[in-house]
């Protein structure tokens, strides 16, 4: 995952614009907004990224928790938040300080395939620590093994298309592939699970999943679990 770390450290080019980059982080708060049960939840946002509308997920729960392996992620994160009380930044390492069944919703969206198998194990063991007996995690944009590529053009070309930033990504996506992203892509690779396996991961794991009718986020090819305590 430090591969990857540095990449989302570094001044890169994944986004082809500021539009895209602006909806793509709200359409997620969005998303992560609609599994918040109760306004006075406690939610964790895992390797969360910018974040930049955690604003509006903090509107909707008690307390939220913004964690992020990206030392230089973090420090803007802790910047832009500061003022906002319901807000807390930490670093992944932090996440083993706190108290244990303190959390009532977790959420790791696009994370799983920078991880090796080990780090995605010990970051649900981490998880699973700090979920109270009635916490979710939510495990969201799951790459699926038998969907290319292709399908992750076509979803954000449709995505761009309909939100006005077209010529951008498309400009964008020819970026990418020149870019240090597809090289890292090519040499580190992308993890994918099949629905099966994520499942039965998450009950090695201690959890009891299913899979979401729909993924957070634009791409309706990869895949969002909901998961509970197997207890």
């Amino acid at each position: 995952m430090d591969d990857w770390i540095d990449y989302y450290d570094s001044t890169h080019t994944i986004y082809a614009s500021r539009l895209h980059r602006d909806l793509h982080f709200q359409l997620i708060a969005r998303d992560i907004i609609g599994y918040i049960s109760s306004p006075d939840a406690v939610v964790l946002d895992y390797a969360c990224g910018e974040a930049l509308f955690a604003a509006k997920v903090a509107e909707a729960c008690g307390k939220l928790y913004l964690a992020e392996p990206a030392p230089g992620v973090r420090g803007r994160l802790i910047a832009r938040f500061a003022p906002n009380t319901k807000i807390r930044v930490r670093s992944l390492e932090d996440l083993r300080k706190m108290q244990e069944k303190s959390i009532d919703l977790t959420v790791m969206n696009s994370v799983a395939q920078y991880m090796t198998a080990a780090e995605f194990d010990a970051a649900l063991g981490v998880i699973r620590r700090l979920l109270k007996p009635s916490g979710r995690l939510i495990l969201g944009d799951i790459l699926r093994p038998e969907v290319g590529m292709l399908r992750d053009v076509i979803a954000l070309l449709r995505f761009a298309a309909s939100h006005g930033f077209l010529k951008d990504a498309l400009i964008g996506l020819l970026s990418t592939a020149l870019s240090d992203y597809r090289q890292l892509r090519s040499r580190v690779g992308l993890q994918r699970y099949g629905e099966a396996e994520i499942t039965a991961k998450l009950a090695r794991a201690g959890f009891t999943a299913s899979r979401a009718p729909f993924n957070i986020g634009h791409n309706p090819w990869r895949m969002t679990f909901v998961a509970r305590h197997s207890f």
